[in-house]
């Protein structure tokens, strides 16, 4: 997600901690920082949420207004996720167009809810071919220190059930919940070595040689992927930390979204 500022004495310091079973941190390979979630943060939204993984901090605004429909779904609703990068969160993000990781970013933030069903976009229509309720997932990274995918999709899908369809708004009746039908959750790996750790932070990240984010659904079904880095994974690395990623997943769920 960022440039590579770590140093080769501190990645030769986390590979060998790793290589030992060990985090500098503490944390066991499939323990996640501490995760905090705050819903309602933004009053000029349609629904918001504030999350925090360890140090790492995001900020989720869902915007909501009637638009046209696409040309060939004129009868769903339109979803438009967009990240910003500020150059607050770390030193590595700079000021001007979106970046390509930023916009990566909001490409897999996007596809989880999308490719899950999380919103039905038919249920966003208001009339066939004339009217849609446009739904805008704005993140905006606080803080970063690492893991930003698994942060923002949580944000998301934080945010869109807090959300509330402005009806009033537009004198199409009273304002309603979104009705959101699945509740998709990242959970990103790293490779270190020869070992896997879930949720990496900053450090951690930068000494890796490849990041594989899984996105599963409430029934376990896979909603994306997304990997990154220059090491590859064989079949049964990516059974491995998808089989991870899902009992995480699960237990996230329930602590925070259930």
């Amino acid at each position: 997600m960022s440039e590579d500022i770590i140093s080769e004495i501190k990645k030769d310091y986390i590979c060998a901690l790793v290589e030992k079973g060990e985090r500098e941190d503490g944390r066991a390979f499939d323990q996640y920082r501490d995760i905090s979630i705050e819903n309602g943060v933004v009053n000029k939204a349609e629904g918001s949420a504030y999350v925090k993984i360890g140090g790492t901090k995001v900020l989720v605004g869902i915007k909501i207004q009637p638009g046209e429909p696409f040309p060939d779904t004129q009868d769903k609703g339109v979803i438009i996720t967009n990240v910003e990068l500020s150059p607050l969160a770390s030193p590595t993000f700079e000021d001007g167009a979106p970046r390509e990781d930023a916009i990566e970013l909001a490409r897999v933030v996007d596809r989880g809810i999308r490719e899950s069903g999380a919103l039905e976009l038919s249920k966003l229509c208001i009339e066939e071919g004339v009217k849609v309720w446009m739904v805008f997932i704005d993140v905006q990274v606080i803080d970063y220190d690492g893991n930003l995918i698994d942060a923002a999709s949580l944000g998301a899908i934080s945010a869109l059930l807090d959300a509330k369809l402005p009806n009033e708004r537009y004198e199409l009746g009273k304002d309603v919940p979104v009705l959101v039908s699945d509740l998709p959750v990242a959970v990103t790996a790293v490779k270190i070595g020869e070992k896997f750790i879930l949720d990496p932070n900053l450090d951690e990240e930068q000494a890796a040689s490849t990041k594989l984010t899984v996105i599963s659904n409430k029934d376990g079904g896979l909603a994306g992927m997304q990997k990154s880095g220059a090491d590859t994974l064989s079949p049964d690395e990516i059974y491995h930390i998808v089989e991870m990623a899902c009992k995480t997943a699960k237990d996230m769920r329930k602590k925070f979204l259930e």
